[in-house]
């Protein structure tokens, strides 16, 4: 084991006795479950099935969810076990996951090991770049294949792991296969001195469509005639030009109705604030928009419903420098979309959708009034763009089946 291992591994025992003050912390502020506390102590609630059993580790809510269709091919032919590190993706575990849940156990080594003792994974899948040192040594040590999935580097995280040259060759030379999400973070991984190394693409967009309720769209659809525009997970700094832009788009298409979906729902009061003179309705309180007016869709839950009805969506967290929000959900069910400057979360979707039309991009809020205003006027061309994105997404459908074969052929 190299040095900067095993001082990871007297560190992580060293802080352990303080451990469940933090866990305790954090469960006061709703990060925890305080009745599951114990499975991060590496402490089971469910006892282990019969027979082969595959382990699956999603760190946070969109993790889980690229791991559901992965989930459910190897679900089909042996147990699964999945584990996660938030309250959100245990929740989204319990409503749609074909596996057993657990909280991940915290990386200090008697945790780890009272896990492992008790679940005795025949094989581990871990997603996108959630490495836990501890837990990875002590699967080798049990001789369990271990992958790496749709996995990621930043080009800060890969400048970091350059400095431990010998944890790299363990940490990452243990895997029996790493399949990239793209070819840059291929690249990136090759440039530590990694060798086989397959781009194999994004588990994002093999993920399964989000709900729809089809009687509250048909509601919306008879109270508006459209047009319809949809502003996703917008911030703030963002709903002010939206709602110009609907100002303007009006003129034009005098029942143009657009849904605002901010993505802090709590924000609500703030972005009614805005509109001033223009009618406005609010989902949480039951009503429904009128033709040309503003529909601010203050809930949870819901944009399943929203990307269905609307022909076009400007994502948020793109014309504000947060780095953008899911594109790809918009463009499974054939929304087409526009994108400001500042998509650096989502630079691999963001550029697979845009070389194939179904994704604009635009530089700031002027631009997006005048592209808004060019794109709701051709429905030929906003039909072409969603239909490229539902195609796009369409061909990643077969990725978790053949991920699972390649687990399911390497375990003993």
């Amino acid at each position: 084991m190299s040095l900067s291992l095993k001082l990871y591994r007297l560190a992580t025992s060293l802080a352990a006795p303080a451990l469940p003050w933090w866990l305790n912390r954090r469960a006061a502020i709703g990060k925890e479950i305080p009745a599951r506390l114990p499975e991060r102590h590496g402490i089971p609630s469910r006892p282990r099935p019969d027979g082969k059993l595959i382990w699956v580790h999603a760190a946070s809510l969109g993790e889980t969810m690229s791991a559901l269709p992965l989930i459910a091919s190897l679900a089909r032919h042996t147990g699964v076990l999945l584990t996660t590190g938030t309250v959100t993706s245990a929740q989204l575990a319990a409503e749609r996951a074909a596996a057993i849940h657990q909280f991940v156990p915290l990386d200090v080594p008697r945790a780890v090991n009272r896990f492992l003792d008790h679940w005795r994974p025949d094989a581990a899948i871990f997603l996108e770049s959630e490495l836990w040192p501890n837990l990875l040594t002590a699967l080798d040590a049990r001789g369990t294949p271990r992958f790496l999935f749709n996995a990621r580097l930043s080009p800060r995280s890969a400048a970091r792991w350059r400095r431990f040259p010998r944890a790299i060759r363990q940490i990452f030379g243990g895997f029996t296969m790493i399949a990239a999400q793209s070819p840059r973070d291929a690249t990136r991984l090759r440039g530590l001195g990694l060798r086989d190394i397959e781009s194999w693409g994004n588990l994002k967009f093999a993920t399964p469509d989000l709900p729809d309720d089809e009687a509250a769209r048909a509601a919306l659809a008879k109270a508006c005639p459209g047009p319809w525009l949809l502003a996703a997970s917008t911030h703030a700094g963002e709903d002010i030009p939206v709602i110009e832009a609907h100002r303007a788009l009006r003129v034009l298409h005098p029942s143009i109705t657009t849904i605002i979906v901010p993505r802090h729902p709590h924000r609500a009061d703030a972005v009614a604030s805005l509109a001033r003179g223009v009618p406005l309705a609010r989902r949480s309180r039951g009503e429904l928009p009128v033709p040309g007016g503003l529909y601010l869709a203050d809930t949870i839950g819901e944009l399943g419903i929203f990307y269905r009805l609307c022909p076009l969506a400007f994502i948020g967290g793109t014309l504000v420098p947060i780095g953008g929000h899911n594109m790809i959900e918009a463009a499974q069910l054939g929304c087409a979309t526009i994108v400001g400057p500042h998509y650096e979360n989502q630079f691999e979707a963001m550029t697979t959708l845009h070389s194939v039309g179904a994704l604009v991009d635009v530089a700031d809020f002027m631009e997006l009034e005048a592209t808004l205003i060019r794109l709701m006027s051709n429905t030929a061309h906003l039909a072409a763009m969603g239909s490229a994105g539902k195609r796009i997404c369409e061909g990643f459908a077969d990725l978790p089946d053949r991920l699972a074969r390649r687990v399911l052929e390497a375990m003993p």
